[in-house]
């Protein structure tokens, strides 16, 4: 064993490999700050790159620009209410007011911290438990996945807290555009309107750019607080210790959910962000204002999505069956090298198998100190006046928009898009359970028809699946707690008043 360990680390402390870490980390984040260019899109173009390196510089490319590109997302979601990647759409709910605040360099070093945490935390968990997140995580059929999609809608409450109904509106609203596309059982195509580029389905990064990036810009509302000249002078803008008491246990909460989450294939950084922005409200003590700037916001959905990039590795490596988009594509650079994942690799090579297990627990170091070392650049694009930067996103959004599929209807889509998130502002409806839905809600169904199917259309099946009874009693508990609150919020304000 002692052997295996000397050998890993020859791998890993090889300066080709430390050389392409480096690169692909800082490639990672620029790709993840332009609105429309996912971790996946990045992954993929900068595989054929890696053909003539060897396996070891070739994965710490790969694996780089992955957790670069999910941190990446956060950056212009702070600064300019701009998620450069649906993973990093949670963040932005409390990272802009704190910008709004004048607090962007704080945002910023606690969604650095918090991405550390959860990624360290979710990378000794891909160490000490692969064998047994897998198992559970396979357990799960199309049942579990129906009653975990659900238990993720019951959660959207927590994000409605100015006004339920209005929610609850935004929610369906969501749902409904998530029936658009082909029927996943049947392939009959539903609400077309006559335009076969929606026969996928709602591009859900041109509706993410639409409701976020060009509504910002088309309301024209506000203007970026200037930074300080103390401030941007210096290098580092360490987390703040008293954020870090703080947050520490939402992080480490965040962290178990997203890297569970990740591990379960199918589900993905985005879900197991808002999942775990959802839970940490849902938790909120009396001086948390979530949605207002609420530091614990920020690190909830940093830690679950970072913890969840460790996660996906987990079924990666030990069944070879991947966890993502991104580890999806990850499996075709293993075989382009004559690797092959899955049990066998810690068999047959045990060495390399230990020093990629190495270079994800460093890349999440890298990233962290990109991210600091980098956040004084950032912060002095607030510098910028109002007017250019708006011309600066509209043109990024809808490049990101249109680099997706390369397809125009994409772009009209982001446009339709902003201005609904226009009308949704005024109306005081939120952006985010709208999201939300429109993520779960094809999982929702899909899941749902095929448990129909296997039970030949017996509901009972929930009865006889422990683990989707258990989700849906605490998705029913979870309705009724927020349902009280409600009311005694209701309650309450009726006293003030009289």
């Amino acid at each position: 064993m002692t052997e295996i360990f000397l050998d890993a680390a020859t791998l890993l402390f090889s300066p080709a490999v430390w050389g392409c870490l480096f690169v692909g980390v800082f490639s990672g984040m620029v790709i993840g700050a332009i609105p429309g260019l996912s971790a996946t899109m990045g992954v993929a173009l900068l595989i054929p790159f890696t053909f003539e390196l060897e396996i070891m510089p070739a994965l710490s490319l790969l694996i780089g620009i992955y957790c670069g590109a999910i941190y990446g997302g956060t950056i212009p979601a702070i600064l300019f209410k701009t998620p450069g990647t649906p993973a990093s759409a949670a963040t932005l709910f409390d990272g802009y007011p704190m910008m709004q605040r004048g607090e962007a360099g704080r945002a910023l070093s606690l969604s650095a911290w918090s991405a550390l945490v959860g990624g360290v935390i979710g990378t000794l968990l891909l160490i000490f438990l692969t064998p047994q997140i897998s198992r559970f995580a396979l357990s799960f059929g199309p049942a579990e996945f129906f009653a975990l999609a659900v238990l993720g809608l019951s959660l959207i409450t927590s994000l409605s807290s100015d006004s339920m109904v209005k929610g609850a509106i935004a929610m369906v609203g969501g749902l409904i555009c998530s029936t658009v596309g082909m029927d996943p059982v049947s392939g009959y195509p539903r609400f077309l309107f006559g335009s076969v580029s929606l026969m996928e389905g709602m591009p859900f990064i041109p509706v993410l750019i639409g409701l976020f990036a060009l509504t910002e810009v088309f309301s024209g509302e506000g203007s970026p607080p200037v930074v300080s000249k103390s401030e941007g002078m210096r290098l580092f803008e360490l987390p703040h210790k008293a954020d870090m008491k703080r947050c520490s246990w939402t992080v480490v909460k965040s962290a178990f959910l997203g890297a569970f989450t990740g591990s379960t294939p199918g589900a993905g950084a985005d879900v197991a962000a808002f999942l775990s922005y959802s839970v940490a409200s849902q938790q909120a003590k009396k001086d948390d204002c979530f949605g207002k700037g609420e530091p614990k916001g920020i690190a909830a959905a940093e830690a679950g999505k970072t913890a969840a990039t460790s996660g996906a590795m987990i079924p990666l490596l030990s069944l070879g069956i991947p966890g993502d988009s991104v580890t999806a594509v990850l499996i075709g650079a293993f075989i382009l090298h004559g690797i092959q994942p899955g049990p066998l690799l810690f068999q047959q090579h045990a060495p390399l198998a230990y020093a990629i297990l190495g270079i994800v627990l460093c890349a999440h170091f890298v990233v962290f100190g990109t991210a600091l070392s980098t956040a004084k650049l950032m912060m002095g694009t607030l510098k910028i006046d109002k007017r250019f930067l708006n011309t600066g996103i509209l043109m990024l959004s809808l490049m990101g928009a249109y680099a997706l599929r390369g397809n125009m209807v994409d772009c009209w889509i982001a446009l339709a898009f902003g201005v609904l998130g226009v009308g949704m502002r005024r109306g005081g409806f939120p952006p985010a359970p709208f999201l939300l839905a429109l993520i779960l809600g094809g999982l929702a169904e899909e899941n749902l028809r095929r448990a129909l199917v296997l039970s030949e259309g017996s509901f009972g099946v929930a009865l006889q699946r422990p683990i989707t009874m258990t989700l849906l009693l605490v998705t029913v508990l979870l309705v009724g707690i927020n349902l009280w609150r409600q009311y005694r919020k209701n309650m309450d304000s009726v006293r003030v008043d009289d």
